[in-house]
């Protein structure tokens, strides 16, 4: 699955250069879809919008990847083991729905908590594979935005968690964007 050629030093800097964009505007999307889904729907509509919405973000950023210039899917880039990295965190994302969909069994308002929390930790190994804080800071602050919202506003949490976490990724992208590399 490793390109050989290279050491796992010079790929860790090759992922390091890449704009990472395309899955956060996706994310960005899919939460956004989910606000305007609580504003406007009944929660018993917006939970099937976060589970369907949060579930594509995958194939958004594989869509969006072309027009940012990333295009994960091609075939022609030397393999990078980073890339392997990254979407694996992407893997444990999805796995955690097996955590999140018994608590929205039980109450269904959790939903925003627990899929909000879980699958913004796969920001977490980011921080380290681009050596910059960026993941760390995505990853805290959604959580604590989350859970403060969640006690704060339990009759709106299909609304203000979606926005919070969209207000997160328009940081983060901005901070993404700005990021200086070392060469």
């Amino acid at each position: 699955m490793t390109d050989n050629k290279r050491t796992l030093e010079e790929q860790k800097e090759e992922f390091k250069r890449k704009k990472l964009l395309a899955s956060p505007i996706a994310g960005l999307i899919a939460w956004l879809i989910v606000a305007i889904s609580g504003f406007f729907f009944p929660d018993n509509i917006t939970v099937w919008v976060l589970f369907i919405a949060t579930g594509s973000i995958v194939y958004l950023a594989m869509g969006i990847s072309k027009l940012t210039g990333e295009d994960y899917l091609d075939k022609s880039k030397p393999k990078n083991t980073f890339d392997t990295l990254f979407f694996l965190t992407v893997a444990q994302a999805i796995l955690v729905y097996s955590i999140a969909i018994p608590f929205f069994i039980e109450d269904y308002t959790s939903l925003p908590l627990t899929i909000g929390i879980l699958t913004g930790l796969m920001w977490v190994p980011l921080t380290w594979i681009i050596d910059h804080w960026v993941g760390l800071f995505h990853s805290i602050l959604r959580t604590i935005l989350i859970l403060v919202l969640w006690y704060l506003f339990p009759s709106d949490r299909f609304i203000t968690i979606p926005i919070a976490i969209v207000v997160v990724y328009i940081l983060s992208i901005i901070i993404l964007k700005n990021r200086k590399f070392k060469l």
